[in-house]
């Protein structure tokens, strides 16, 4: 499988401009691209291909006094910028025809150079490399300064430079890994866990433990504040304004990365600790809807069950993702006896059956664990749920009788 790892670049004034002028080619030749397919559609005619828009848009173009300075920079990454295009298109067609999953995709729009977010990619033949001092050498930039922090365990594919709305710097380099030798990596272990996620605990797990919400963007609300009123203050156009604009990304910035933390932190430590883990199918687009969106979006669920799922993957461990409509809240976990809804500040209840005093949200992850298949009986065999044969009175339209009925 495909990794990425992201570490932090620290050019030079001069390293920056250059920068700054690959972006631009990058984007003056994605979006000439762009408008040669839209002009080919609007005039009936079959769209060019990727080998005449790269004859056209950037050898040819290097010939002409208007493009001709798209020679001072690589043509890898122009290269790129015409994949990149092409790419969009192909997601666009595929999910017109309902091919690619997920949500639906418009057609590709022209890139703005007001966009604070600029990128540009080398590929292996573009001659970039890792200088024996550390540093990252891109062809017609120079060697930046990088800020390692792990180690990149094997040679990447290639490497991306990114910059982020606050003006920072990231190469992401693409490696190959085996998730062979990475299963070895990890202890072995027989436990197996259920995760039932929320809003007051961001996690709490079927062995009794909670984990707070860290609400990282709750506790940064009144610098976030502060430094949108300044923003709104100054003058559209002036240097203040793009100090106030800096700022405001740089404390966004911030949240986001406390937050990625902690979901890298506790993914691992999950993933480290169990063979099995258990979690539900989460309506995140849909409670992002509602009056908690804002504390839905500061959990950040789908993020930390992306991390969960490709870690599981690596690290040759089961995840395994239960129906949303699983009623795990209004289920005793003790005698399997559906105690009907409770509303949200209803946090302990009581059984009506057995008697079982549980705590709502642990009764949940266990509830979750076993739904997935995880539980285990005394003798320590995997417990599934059977399939059981729906009852007669059970079979047809509920609430209509079952008799054939008048049109």
């Amino acid at each position: 499988m495909q990794l990425r790892y992201a570490f932090r670049l620290y050019p030079d004034a001069g390293q920056q401009r250059a920068l700054a002028r690959a972006f631009g080619c990058a984007r003056v030749v994605f979006n000439d691209a762009v408008r040669a397919r839209e002009d080919a559609r609007k005039a009936g005619q079959p769209f060019p291909t990727a080998g005449e828009l790269s004859t056209r848009l950037i050898t040819e173009a290097k010939r002409t006094v208007e493009r001709s300075w798209l020679g001072e920079v690589s043509a890898v990454e122009l290269q790129q910028s015409l994949r990149d295009a092409e790419s969009a298109y192909r997601n666009f067609f595929a999910s017109l025809k309902g091919t690619r999953r997920g949500p639906r995709t418009g057609p590709p729009r022209f890139k703005s150079r007001k966009d604070k977010r600029q990128s540009i990619r080398f590929t292996a033949n573009a001659r970039w490399n890792i200088t024996s001092s550390g540093r990252l050498s891109l062809p017609k930039i120079g060697a930046v300064k990088v800020k390692w922090s792990p180690t990149l365990p094997t040679t990447p594919a290639s490497v991306t430079v990114i910059k982020d709305a606050a003006g920072r710097y990231f190469g992401s380099f693409v490696i190959d890994t085996d998730p062979a030798a990475d299963a070895t990596r990890m202890p072995a272990t027989d436990q197996t866990i259920g995760i039932d996620l929320g809003l007051t605990h961001f996690a709490v797990l079927s062995d009794g433990t909670k984990i707070d919400s860290p609400r990282f963007l709750r506790r940064a609300e009144k610098k976030l504040k502060k430094a949108q009123q300044e923003l709104s203050r100054t003058q559209k156009g002036s240097k203040n304004r793009e100090k106030a604009r800096l700022k405001v990304a740089r404390a966004h910035a911030k949240v986001t990365d406390a937050r990625r933390e902690f979901h890298h932190r506790l993914s691992t430590k999950l993933i480290s600790e169990n063979q099995g883990i258990a979690v539900e199918d989460l309506p995140v687009a849909g409670l992002a809807r509602t009056n908690l969106a804002k504390s839905v979006h500061d959990a950040g669920w789908s993020s930390f069950l992306s991390m969960l799922e490709y870690k599981a993957e690596r690290y040759g461990r089961t995840l395994v993702k239960i129906g949303r409509f699983e009623p795990t809240s209004q289920t005793c976990s003790t005698c399997g006896v559906k105690d009907g809804p409770k509303p949200l500040n209803v946090r302990e209840w009581t059984c009506t059956a057995c008697g079982t005093v549980h705590d709502r949200d642990t009764n949940a992850a266990i509830n979750v664990k076993t739904a997935a298949g995880l539980a285990v009986s005394a003798c320590g065999a995997p417990v599934r749920p059977e399939l059981v044969l729906a009852q007669r009175e059970e079979t047809g339209s509920h609430g209509f009788p079952t008799e054939p009925r008048a049109a």
